[in-house]
């Protein structure tokens, strides 16, 4: 089950003991026996979030019915030692015996300061100026006062947030304009004397309660939480237009799209964040898009049962356990960390001492009729800081009552669904200026509690966006083969001139075969010219394959006519002709060839063997082809006079085994930037960090070395898949542990490393009048922030919705690079993709290590043959 949605805080709410749902009883006292049920709606436990699951099946399949049960009492146990304040780090928060508290108000570390001391400007100079405009607003006034913190006890003490809520609610005349999360206040005014006193009557039994106010900080401008409270503010505006808390963002219902003939609804919401930027406070709005899914956990339930009767709890476990779910009764979300299948909805627990079935309790509670008996119960176990927050009572959720959340990979593969989601998700520019100005802002303006609200605070808001300069960076020169160049046109796509010139390197493909089933027989000789004919306008010779045939499309088929085909023809590459897009297909042929046998492989859907446009996909083939051999299609012309090498490096997780991830490092092998390195590691801790990475780094210096007989001068690294919250553990553990791996190959100095964190999932839009920036927008000013040497780059030109730009943040420079220089290059390596000739979003190396993390992840599930590591085996 699952609690009532909170009350609407910020989400840097000051961390006292988070509040419970308003209007909820007294939570149960110590001694007081415990369900072995627990209702997420239950009195007094608050909103649990989820733990990691275990590998391998859920807590119910590891243990034995008692031995679950056991487990289940434990935790619920547990977790009521924590509410009762009777914990050991309770009683250690009591400090010098005065009144008893509910834990410690933790401190957020300060702002990570990556701005080197020396540099005294982080902006570019080359470029045409652009008059720009960017998601943000900023304030015609704001809390411009001094904000005090106090800490706020109770005497006798009181642990029920709402209850503590309202014996302040009472004083509000005496605090004046406040803020109280149940033990943290921030106010306006000085309280004075210090600490502070009040008293009022508790209703119930007429007792008198002493409510003892202690200051423990002032918060100026700028300061983290003085930045916090401003962000409470808003969060509690954003619930005054009556929208609702959907996990931690608020959506509109009312203004939801409905999909009928999909069975899904799109409810649209807003994103705010308020931060210091370099010159003053902003606000950051954006607008978002919630997937809301009708199909029910018990949908699916019954529709594992109806595919597989002999199997059917595998199968329902590997679809919900690490899932997330949102109950609509109340809004909240959950991740599914297991499945109980010894209960169901008449099992019974204990509420405030009488028994209740989990079909009784919804009745009462929610009006909620259960339908099905026949269903087990789902499990959510909460993290170890809800834990310490004292939240750490399991919740229990019927599947009938769960609506299913995220996009599968089947309905990512229905065109038609996905084109209605885009038609209501990717929005223009236009639209999207318009729903920020007016949509958001207006409606606050004619919300009378939410204009209220800021009226309280002295906060007022411009209606419009800010507007600033920026700069378009000159297009890029591609280097052909043959000593010829072209010009990149104005939307950074340069497909049209690469068929009528060669490719830069050539790889050599002396013999290949192709692997077919019997019934794309007759496709595959016309294929196989169209092929060979589209090459030789690229300077590419591709000969006369080896044809071997199979008589089905099964997996165990291709494997073994791959076996049998390099056992006798000794073939340079393997191409594989599939009749769909299964995935077990694909992944039993690229195991037999990147980890078995290390041969390069080339997968063809059969639909494309005659489509319309069957040149433009023979061209791309062969490019593919080339660079699977060793050859690169393109470049472009590389500044440096020194020797550099550019790394990239990203995460992904892998889809079989829970909570194991893969790394893969991509680094550059020579000057132009057209030969890569590539390594990949396996980490079990699923966290997007990861400790072989120097190790990586130490295999590229030495295949650098062995090619040039020398180490480059620099070396910049691009990370990808890193957090604001996870940048002081990369500078510090990541960065040193690659320094003192790499000191090695310099004796004389060390090595000059430059580290950059590129941030993709990012809320900053940025626009050219009403319409997209075009590709090789630089911003380095007015949004970027001052303790920060960053930028925005938009690399890319999208044909629908709003472009997204890309975040760049130099955390660590010994290169020595001036920021022209930075920006310049990285804009340079997002036309040295060869699987697109265009730009991407990010550098080029990022992009390749993002490729081979996910076919690994994805496909083989184990680190491919590491005699191939110097192909782009992965495109």
């Amino acid at each position: 089950m699952s609690l009532p949605p909170q009350p609407p805080i910020g989400r840097g709410r000051a961390r006292g003991k988070p509040p419970p749902a308003a209007g909820l009883p007294p939570p149960r006292q110590a001694g007081v026996p415990q369900p072995m049920y627990n209702p997420a709606a239950d009195p007094g436990v608050a909103e649990p979030l989820p733990i990691p699951r275990p590998r391998g099946r859920g807590l119910a399949a590891q243990l034995r019915p008692q031995e679950f049960q056991e487990e289940l009492a434990r935790s619920i146990q547990a977790a009521h030692i924590s509410e009762a304040g009777t914990s050991a780090s309770d009683d250690g928060a009591k400090g010098d015996g005065g009144p008893p508290n509910r834990g410690t108000c933790r401190q957020r570390p300060m702002e990570l300061v990556t701005k080197p001391p020396s540099m005294s400007c982080k902006q570019g100079v080359t470029g045409q100026t652009l008059l720009l405009k960017a998601n943000y607003f900023n304030f015609k006034s704001y809390a411009d006062m001094a904000l005090y913190q106090y800490r706020v006890d109770f005497e006798p003490d009181e642990e029920r947030t709402v209850v503590r809520k309202a014996f302040l609610k009472a004083h509000k005349d005496v605090l004046g304009p406040h803020l109280f999360d149940g033990t943290v206040l921030y106010t306006t005014k000085r309280l004075h004397p210090d600490p502070f006193e009040l008293f009022t009557m508790r209703t119930i039994d007429e007792t008198r309660v002493r409510i003892i106010i202690k200051k423990t900080t002032d918060c100026v401008r700028g300061d983290y939480h003085y930045l916090q409270v401003l962000n409470i503010i808003i969060r509690k505006v954003l619930a005054a237009l009556n929208l609702q808390l959907v996990g931690r963002d608020y959506y509109d219902p009312r203004g939801k799209v409905v999909l009928d003939q999909h069975n899904l609804e799109i409810w649209p919401g807003y994103l705010t964040s308020i931060r210091q930027h370099e010159q003053e406070i902003l606000m950051n709005v954006d607008v978002s898009s919630k997937v809301m899914r009708n199909e029910t956990a018990f949908s699916f339930l019954q529709e594992c049962r109806d595919r597989s009767p002999g199997n059917w709890k595998d199968l329902f476990d590997s679809g919900m356990v690490g899932s997330t779910v949102i109950t609509r009764y109340n809004n909240a979300t959950y991740r599914i960390d297991d499945v109980d299948y010894d209960s169901d909805p008449c099992k019974t627990f204990d509420m405030k001492g009488r028994q209740i079935t989990f079909r009784d309790y919804y009745r009462e509670k929610y009006s909620l009729n259960i339908r099905h008996d026949n269903q087990p119960l789902l499990v959510s176990r909460p993290k170890a800081k809800d834990i310490r927050g004292g939240r750490s009572n399991l919740v229990v959720l019927v599947p009938e009552l769960c609506c299913l959340t995220g996009i599968t990979e089947s309905m990512r593969s229905n065109f038609q669904m996905m084109k209605a989601m885009a038609d209501h998700t990717r929005i223009r520019p236009a639209a999207r200026i318009e729903r920020l100005e007016r949509g958001f802002m207006e409606r606050i303006e004619n919300s009378p509690a939410a204009s209220s609200e800021l009226r309280l605070w002295n906060m007022s808001f411009n209606p419009e966006l800010i507007t600033f300069p920026g700069r378009k960076l000159p297009a890029e020169t591609i280097a052909h083969g043959g000593g010829k160049s072209s010009a990149v046109d104005k939307d950074a796509d340069f497909t049209r001139n690469l068929t009528k010139v060669p490719m830069l390197h050539m790889g050599t493909l002396k013999s290949w075969v192709v692997i077919y089933p019997s019934r794309v027989a007759r496709d595959i000789q016309n294929f196989c010219m169209t092929l060979a004919k589209s090459s030789r306008s690229l300077h590419f010779g591709i000969p006369e394959p080896a044809l071997e045939e199979i008589k089905d499309d099964r997996s165990g088929s291709y494997v073994e006519a791959i076996e049998r085909s390099i056992s006798v023809h000794n073939p340079t590459l393997v191409m594989c002709i599939l009749m769909n897009n299964k995935a077990d297909r694909y992944e039993a042929i690229k195991k037999k060839c990147y980890v078995d046998r290390a041969i390069p492989s080339q997968v063809v859907l059969a639909k494309n063997l005659n489509s319309k446009g069957i040149m433009s996909i023979c061209t791309k083939i062969a490019i593919q082809i080339n660079c699977k051999l060793g050859g690169s299609p393109w470049s472009s012309p590389i500044p440096f006079k020194q020797s550099v090498m550019v790394a990239g490096f990203d995460v992904t997780h892998d889809t079989r085994m829970k909570g194991r991830s893969v790394g893969a490092l991509v680094a550059s092998l020579n000057h132009d930037c057209t030969r890569y390195f590539s390594a990949v590691s396996m980490h079990v801790n699923g966290e997007e960090l990861s400790n072989d990475i120097s190790v990586q780094f130490t295999k590229a210096i030495v295949k650098y070395r062995n090619i040039h007989k020398t180490v480059p001068s620099k070396i910049i690294f691009y990370r990808d898949g890193v957090g604001d919250g996870n940048i002081h553990y990369v500078l510090s553990h990541e960065v040193q542990l690659i320094k003192k791996a790499l000191d090695q190959f310099y004796p004389d100095g060390g090595v000059k490393l430059c580290v950059v964190i590129v941030s993709k999932n990012i809320n900053a839009r940025i626009f050219q009048g009403n319409e997209n920036p075009p590709p090789g927008t630089i911003v380095d000013h007015t949004i970027t922030h001052p303790d920060r040497y960053d930028f925005y780059l938009v690399s890319q030109s999208v044909r629908q919705g709003t472009v997204s730009p890309t975040y760049y943040n130099v955390i660590y420079d010994e290169a020595g690079l001036k920021p022209d220089i930075m920006q310049r290059f990285t804009y340079k390596l997002t036309h040295l993709y060869y699987n697109w000739s265009g730009t991407v979003r990010v550098p080029a190396p990022v992009q390749y290590a993002h490729k081979l993390a996910f076919l690994v992840g994805q496909a083989i599930h184990r680190p491919p043959n590491p005699s191939m590591d110097d192909l782009l085996y992965f495109l």
